[in-house]
């Protein structure tokens, strides 16, 4: 293209917007959705947003890192700065060929965020960007370098000026302008600064070496050495302020060999595989930790089935609490808290919002027990996935030095579902098999996002992304450290390669060398449709790895019954009754014990329905010992009765009654007789039961009607609770619907603003649409009715929010306006009392 046919340079932002198409606009906008919020009236608009600070300061934090530096490059070249002069700022005199290579699709990303505008000979970084990563006292530059020569001198005399240009061997000038331009020239003129370097000392090189990676700044004394003195006089060192001194930019860059990092990164570092396993290994490996996630999150909700833990009074578990959970689900307490979050964040359990206050199962818990493992596997991980609150805060403090609490408030995080997204994908890339070495994902995930790895919160992100391989190690997402099949369906990815014959490691111990000359694609998060479809993928590739549940136990002489792998639920929710879990494994034992028969008796079973129910359900004969367990404990069940008085006992047998008086752990009961059959006490019933069952007794708890009272488990619910929303890490990213809307509407808003007008119409005053009165705004329209014409209007809607709006009218009447909408390419009808102005526009406009 000639020099002729080309278009016009822009001259702002707004201009460079208005040049894209709708694909590069759409991108914009999803790339910084926090633009569209809410939808710009027009481009200048959408063009001032982007630069304000808050909206910059997010831009920058997105940045990979090799971008992020090429932004800092910018920073320190002129403005506007063309393509060779960032190129030799990022490649240095060397002409690195692999930051040759990156630096395009950078700059691609910088132009596409709109941190970058103008063409390649005028590359003009925002405003706002330059401010905040150009080199200051206060905050220095990430660069390391410091003012330029011409920054440096503002504040210096002129006759100060002329001594420097005549030490470092020019010729004196007229003026301090250009004293300063031909200083700066020697400095970066590379055969004239290479020989005025080769006359200093050597001990003055070796002071500029200390500076020339920056910090820039150094201390000198009233009267400096002379190793000092020779740099100061030729302007090699610049005074600041008293007592400082500064390495000028251009001097740094020359000893740089033009830099302006001491290392580009241009390529991000490679996720190297620590170790290699057969896919099936991980599978089956992910699926058993699948299956002891879900027996893990059903314990800790039997555990709190009639009422757990009580809700502290800033909101959460206190660390007593915690600390049993641990003990009963027989985990530490930092994975202890992660099983509890987990349940929360799927909407198991939560507050039951009574006046004593403590956390439950919630309904959906029991929908939940119902369905099939893998699909209970596939709500729990997905609502993992998704989540905000990060339970690896839980212990640590918040801003106020208070305890964060499991289920407390203050563990919300935005950037966890980013993190745990984003090392799963990274996982994705490796070869079926492969298991990452953790520290090149923290590495990559670094480059990926330096501001917020580097600066903020202490390595959040890092810290994000450990937790994330521990806890989809603990869900079964991975196997061995390594992605399993249902961990890449989870994520929509498609089968990983198989690694080639030169990548096979010798030992599961040795690192898998994985060369990418490429940058992989990224997997982009899923929609919640589109994650739904993933998740029940992953649901049906783990199902047929999980056991099947089993319909029997084999009881043994022992009191103990052996439960060889998962039981089905009626046999798992009787059994959990009439027997207590002695330990787990491949196999559960469980032992039956006189209390835990009762526990049977009292939920309303009787002695006959037992004996029935264990030689269903065991492959070997009823054991002698464990019937007669359960006669024994059903002959002395509801023997004694206690009902309300306070409390009383009441039994047929008074030499009974007589024994309990004699015993001395019955002192704390306040019993008294108050008939041969009858004791009255000071407790209260429940604590009556609790004590006499204490002593070696089976009471039953009786009514007012004197029938006995069942107990059924199961029975403390929440009210109907939905689980907790996640916090946005900002503004969604705009849906293809909605980021059409916004376009038009933008489109439309620019086109109004931007339609040129007759000579004649009303002036606009800044930017806005002419005020013109009733009787003209009428006259006009009516006129442009006849001529059909298009008409500039200002439009106030009923919310009172004001547009521009190109229109051609085709009726008037009624107080209404009936036009063609140019702006949104439609018919509509508008009241012209809500019309605020009008003008007639250019004949030639389009």
């Amino acid at each position: 293209m000639s020099t002729e046919d080309r278009p016009p340079a822009p001259r702002s932002l707004a201009e460079a917007l208005r040049a894209r198409g709708d694909a590069a606009l759409g991108a914009l906008l999803r790339s910084r959705p926090d633009l569209i919020t809410p939808v710009p009236t027009d481009l200048t608009q959408l063009a001032t947003r982007a630069g304000t600070r808050a909206s910059v300061v997010r831009a920058l934090e997105r940045l990979d890192r090799f971008a992020l530096q090429t932004a800092e490059a910018l920073a320190v070249a002129a403005d506007p700065a063309s393509y060779g002069e960032l190129l030799g700022l990022m490649a240095g005199d060397d002409a690195d060929q692999a930051v040759v290579a990156a630096l395009p699709h950078a700059l691609d990303v910088l132009r596409e965020q709109a941190l970058v505008w103008g063409d390649d000979d005028r590359l003009r970084l925002v405003r706002t960007a330059r401010e905040l990563l150009a080199p200051s006292p206060q905050h220095p530059s990430p660069t390391g370098l410091g003012p330029s020569v011409r920054e440096a001198t503002a504040g210096m005399s002129p006759g100060r000026i002329q001594e420097i240009v005549t030490a470092a061997g020019l010729a004196s000038t007229h003026d301090s302008v250009s004293a300063v331009s031909a200083l700066a020239g020697l400095f970066t003129d590379r055969a004239r600064m290479a020989a005025l370097l080769a006359d200093a000392p050597a001990d003055s090189v070796e002071v500029l070496e200390r500076l020339v990676w920056g910090p820039p700044y150094g201390q000198v004394t009233a009267d400096p050495a002379p190793r000092l003195r020779w740099l100061l006089d030729r302007g090699l060192l610049l005074p600041t302020a008293p007592g400082t001194v500064v390495l000028p930019r251009e001097v740094a860059l020359h000893l740089r060999r033009g830099l302006a990092h001491r290392t580009p990164e241009p390529v991000p570092p490679v996720v190297e595989a620590a170790a290699v396993h057969r896919p099936q290994v991980v599978d089956s490996t992910a699926a058993g930790q699948a299956y002891t996630a879900l027996a893990t999150v059903e314990e800790l909700l039997k555990d709190w089935d009639e009422g757990g833990p009580a809700v502290l009074r800033a909101g959460g578990l206190s660390m007593r609490d915690l600390k049993r959970t641990a003990v009963a689900l027989d985990v530490p307490e930092p994975v202890a808290a992660f099983w509890v979050e987990l349940a929360y964040a799927a909407g198991l359990i939560a507050s039951d919002g009574e006046a004593d206050e403590r956390y439950a199962a919630t309904p959906a818990y029991d929908e939940w027990r119902e369905q099939p493992p893998a699909e209970r596997w596939s709500r729990l991980v997905t609502a993992w996935l998704a989540a905000t609150r990060t339970a690896g805060l839980v212990g640590g403090r918040d801003a106020k030095e208070r305890t964060l609490s499991a289920l407390g408030p203050g563990l919300d995080r935005s950037a966890a579902p980013e993190v745990r997204h984003r090392v799963l994908a990274l996982l994705a890339g490796l070869p079926e098999g492969a298991a990452p070495a953790a520290a090149s994902v923290l590495a990559r995930l670094r480059w990926e996002r330096p501001l917020r790895g580097d600066r903020r919160e202490d390595d959040l992100r890092g810290r994000l992304a450990e937790w994330a391989l521990s806890e989809a190690e603990l869900l079964g997402v991975t196997g061995r450290g390594a992605l399993s099949a249902q961990g890449r369906a989870l994520l929509g990815a498609p089968a990983a390669a198989a690694p080639g014959p030169e990548a096979e490691p010798s030992g599961p111990g040795d690192k898998l060398p994985v060369h990418h000359h490429h940058r992989p694609a990224p997997l982009a998060p899923l929609s919640a449709a589109e994650q739904a479809v993933a998740s029940a993928a992953a649901a049906r590739l783990l199902a047929p790895l999980l056991p099947e549940p089993l319909d029997h136990v084999l009881l043994q002489a022992d009191l103990t019954a052996v439960a060889p792998g998962p039981l089905r639920r009626p046999l798992a929710d009787v059994l959990g009754v009439l027997a207590d879990v002695e330990s787990k494994g491949g196999a559960t034992v469980y032992r039956f014990t006189p209390g835990s028969v009762r526990r049977a008796l009292d939920a309303g079973q009787a002695a006959s329905d037992l004996h029935a129910f264990l030689a269903a359900h065991s492959r070997t004969p009823v054991p002698q010992p464990l019937a007669y367990l359960i006669d024994d404990v059903a002959r002395r069940h509801g023997h004694l009765r206690v009902g309300a008085a306070s409390a009383y006992v009441r039994c047929d047998d008074d030499a009974v009654l007589s024994e309990i008086l004699a015993d001395k752990r019955a002192a704390g009961l306040g019993l008294r007789r108050l008939a041969p059959t009858v004791l009255a006490a000071q407790a209260d019933p429940s604590g009556l039961l609790e004590g006499l069952r204490a002593m070696g007794f089976a009471p039953a708890a009786e009514s007012a009607e004197g029938d006995v009272l069942i107990t059924r488990a199961l029975a403390h619910r929440t009210p109907p609770r939905t689980a907790p929303e996640p916090v946005p890490d900002g503004p969604p990213v705009p849906d293809d619907t909605l980021l059409a809307a916004a376009l038009r509407a933008i489109r439309a808003g620019d086109l109004a603003s931007t339609t040129p007008r007759k000579p004649g119409a009303a002036p606009a005053v800044n930017g806005e649409p002419p005020r013109t009165g009733a009787a003209e705004t009428l006259a006009t329209m009516q006129a442009a009715v006849l001529t059909g014409e298009a008409l500039w209007i200002g439009y106030v809607n009923a919310e009172g929010a004001a547009s521009q709006r190109v229109i051609a009218p085709v009726r008037v009447e009624g107080g209404f306006v009936t036009a063609y909408d140019h702006t949104a390419d439609e018919v509509r009808t508008y009241p012209l009392h809500r019309i605020t102005g009008v003008a007639e526009l250019a004949d030639d406009a389009g």
